[in-house]
């Protein structure tokens, strides 16, 4: 891919380096300030540079990455790769594992919340032989 000529915009540059599913989660992520450069929070038309440097908290982590080369569409996770570098510290390997045991499977825990019907049925019938 070639670099753009014009100014790349810090949504649009996320977006297409697949930190982001959308652009306008990206864009989102910029009005909340969760996107932040030097720790300024910033604005989703501000331009990217090479060599600037943005923390990016998104739901699943919080990333830290140097922008190493501008790319203006979305391109397969293998070509975006090459447009930054991680420089995301390592966490807690235990940390990790328990919040993808739980995270975003729409199940809740188990023996959490109100009892499955079988529980529920079980619980009726303990009750009426008391």
């Amino acid at each position: 891919m070639a670099e753009p000529k014009e100014k790349l915009r810090i949504d649009k540059y996320l977006w297409s380096i697949r930190i982001f599913k959308t652009r306008s989660l990206a864009a989102e992520a910029c009005e909340k300030g969760k996107i932040k450069l030097h720790g300024d929070s910033v604005k989703a038309s501000k331009p990217v540079n090479v060599g600037d440097e943005y923390e990016v908290k998104t739901e699943a982590k919080k990333w830290i990455i140097k922008v190493t080369g501008l790319l203006a569409n979305r391109v397969q996770y293998s070509e975006a790769i090459k447009h930054y570098i991680d420089l995301t510290p390592e966490e807690d390997p235990d940390l990790i594992k328990t919040q993808a045991a739980s995270f975003h499977t729409g199940k809740r825990l188990s023996k959490i919340g109100r009892p499955t019907k079988k529980e529920r049925r079980d619980l009726d019938d303990f009750v009426e032989d008391v």
